[in-house]
């Protein structure tokens, strides 16, 4: 059995600790969200944490991990059915997973051999009473996720599908992690995980040489490094498991209950999932501390965990609540601290001590993640030495509105979303075929059977089947594309006005990528040549906040900004080739960059229209003589063109009323 990096030795652990440790004193809480760059122990804490967590009862043999005297869909037990002691699970659910892998799903061999509709658990079966895992669980589809917390808030799974019908119990903690340079989580979805953390690597060169020296320890001699933190480990084990029994009986008195209303009402989160979820945090800390009744202290740390990321309503907000705050709606002056701490005792390595407490957390709570977003752009490939735009307006966007859909010609494969027609996984059952995984046609296996059992021999028994004849139903939905922007940000778009409105429109195509589950990427350009300002990333948070830098001035060099998306684009068809682009190309159309500028152009552009780019030409041309010449370019790549003020859906629709009336 492989060794696990050991739970009492992650350096500066803080906020994520005590929230995994919260959660496992009391489920009910509804699992963690642990949201970091990457390189910050996520995965490896929550791999650890199932080391320490108490053993678990179960009747031997059972497929739903059963507790003795409970029930289980296979069927009652017997009186002396077997019982064995085993560690607690760690389930981990990859981001490919489909819906039959985590509900469980009918069970093929059986069906194509036997004939019996039985079903075969799936992953949330296997998870019960134990750890979910989910590491990028932002890129998990959002029907998926929605079913996990589902699962996770009910505490049973409910299987009605393929001619089978099973309810079974499906109680674990719900842990997630996840880069928010990624992209986010949906409001919706954040708001019913119990608790989220914000993490980040440590700062101070003392614990960054710590956690070298104790990783490099663990990589020498796994057993004897994981020894030599057994001691605190199970120290760790022996306190979860008596606060467990105490959790029962801690009292959570009116007064802190009003304090916690107050709280969530006036950090301004929606509907009442945070007062329950704080004020079952707040008694799985006090159980913690061993204490029998919930203190301000509890009630502070638990609104800490569990109201960050309820205050993030719209898609671009960054989640958080910083001391301030919390101090002001406390109606404290300053932090006290907590009356009983209660730190582990240091281990027997050298360096700070890592037990699953508040204290030490340095503040991982009160800063937004988003070292990514603060960076300064920087060009891949040949941008070498291109100097950004000089800035002569640095006009701020409006109000984003519901844009227009646009979308990609044809029938893709890629991932499922909510923009261009593919063949995915979810959606209207158009055929069947052979060669893939999903959910099992079965009208069309059994018509391809049917003629050939003669031949096969069958009696008066059970249909005969061969590998051959399983077909699986083909399901035409939509698709997540990759919406390169290739923005204009020479002084032919300096004046304030054209740039705000160019800026609000990018911002409103920009939402409807989020909520389409696009990934998203910025070429501008400006000045003396092209710049990759984004590279293709599923954070539309970043795109926008790259947008609020956009400058403004110097010549326009359009034939080097089609030619740098033409190379982004190249390189996303080798890395991620199932997913179509769609460019879109914002402009007046005007060239004034180098010899031929309009020619040079108009070839590059001639070269996207040739690899089948499909693409879009935003028209930012305003005023009463206008040259064309953005109407021009979109002839050459064989792409749809808008009016910068038609990229409004409402516009449209106005527009269009207007020319019937």
């Amino acid at each position: 059995m492989p060794q696990h990096y050991p739970f009492s030795a992650v350096v500066d652990a803080g906020d994520m600790s005590l929230a995994l440790v919260l959660t496992t004193i009391s489920p009910e809480i509804g699992g963690v969200l642990v949201r970091g760059e990457k390189g910050t122990a996520k995965s490896t804490i929550v791999r650890a944490l199932a080391a320490v967590l108490p053993p678990i009862d179960v009747v031997a043999g059972d497929r739903f991990s059963s507790a003795p005297g409970s029930t289980s869909p296979d069927g009652p037990f017997a009186t002396d059915a077997a019982v064995e002691t085993r560690p607690v699970r760690l389930v981990e659910l990859p981001v490919g997973a489909t819906e039959d892998r985590v509900l469980g799903s009918l069970h093929l061999e059986r069906a194509l051999s036997e004939g019996k509709a039985e079903y075969e658990p799936g992953l949330l079966a296997k998870a019960h009473r134990g750890l979910l895992y989910v590491d990028e669980v932002n890129l998990l589809h959002d029907h998926l996720v929605d079913l996990l917390l589902d699962a996770a808030a009910m505490g049973r799974s409910t299987v009605e599908r393929d001619g089978i019908s099973v309810s079974h119990a499906a109680r674990f903690v719900l842990v997630g992690t996840m880069n928010p340079e990624e992209g986010e989580l949906r409001p919706q979805l954040l708001d019913r995980f119990g608790l989220t953390v914000e993490v980040k690597a440590p700062r101070e060169p003392a614990l960054r040489v710590e956690v070298v020296r104790r990783r490099m320890a663990f990589d020498a001699d796994p057993a004897g490094f994981a020894e030599a933190y057994a001691h605190e480990d199970r120290a760790l084990t022996a306190r979860i498991l008596a606060a467990r029994a105490q959790v029962g009986a801690v009292t959570l008195p009116d007064e802190m209950l009003h304090k916690i209303a107050e709280l969530c009402a006036g950090a301004g989160v929606d509907g009442l999932r945070a007062d329950i979820v704080t004020a079952r945090t707040a008694v799985a800390h006090a159980a913690w501390h061993d204490r029998d009744s919930v203190t301000l202290q509890d009630v502070r740390v638990a609104a800490r965990l569990s109201l960050p990321h309820r205050r993030r309503r719209n898609p671009f907000d960054a989640p958080g609540i910083d001391d301030d705050l919390l101090d002001e709606l406390l109606g404290e002056t300053q932090t006290d601290p907590d009356p009983d701490p209660d730190p582990p005792s240091p281990g027997p390595g050298p360096g700070p001590d890592l037990g699953p407490e508040e204290a030490g957390s340095g503040g991982a709570d009160t800063a937004p993640m988003s070292t990514a977003a603060a960076s300064t752009p920087t060009s891949a490939g040949g941008d070498a030495g291109v100097e950004p735009a000089s800035s002569t307006a640095m006009a701020t966007a409006g109000t984003p509105y519901r844009s227009r859909l646009f979308t990609v010609r044809g029938t893709g494969t890629g991932e499922t979303g909510r923009r261009s027609r593919a063949i995915t996984e979810s959606g209207r059952r158009v055929g069947a075929e052979t060669g893939r995984h999903g959910p099992i046609h079965l009208l069309e296996t059994l018509r391809v059977a049917a003629p050939h059992q003669a031949s096969r021999g069958r009696g008066a028994g059970p249909m005969i089947f061969r590998a051959g004849d399983l077909r699986v139903a083909t399901r035409e939905g939509q698709e997540s594309n990759l919406v390169l922007f290739c923005v204009d940000a020479s002084g032919s778009m300096a004046a304030r006005k054209r740039m705000e409105q160019v800026k609000t429109a990018i911002l409103s195509l920009l939402l409807d990528a989020y909520q389409r589950r696009d990934k998203v990427g910025l070429v501008t350009f400006g000045g003396a040549g092209a710049l990759l300002a984004l590279p293709p990333t599923g954070s539309v948070d970043i795109a926008a906040r790259r947008l609020d830098d956009l400058p403004a001035g110097g010549r326009t060099p359009l034939a080097e900004g089609l030619l740098e998306a033409g190379r982004v684009l190249r390189l996303e068809r080798v890395r991620d080739p199932r997913r179509r682009p769609l460019l879109v190309v914002v402009t007046d159309g005007r060239a004034t960059s180098g010899p031929d500028a309009v020619g040079r152009s108009r070839r590059a552009a001639d070269l996207l229209a040739a690899d089948e780019v499909a693409a879009l030409v935003i028209d930012c041309e305003t005023g009463a003589m206008r040259l064309g010449l953005a109407a021009v370019l979109a002839e050459h790549l064989v792409a749809e063109y808008v009016p910068v003020s038609e990229v409004s859906a409402e516009a449209l629709a106005r527009s269009v009323s207007e020319r019937v009336a």
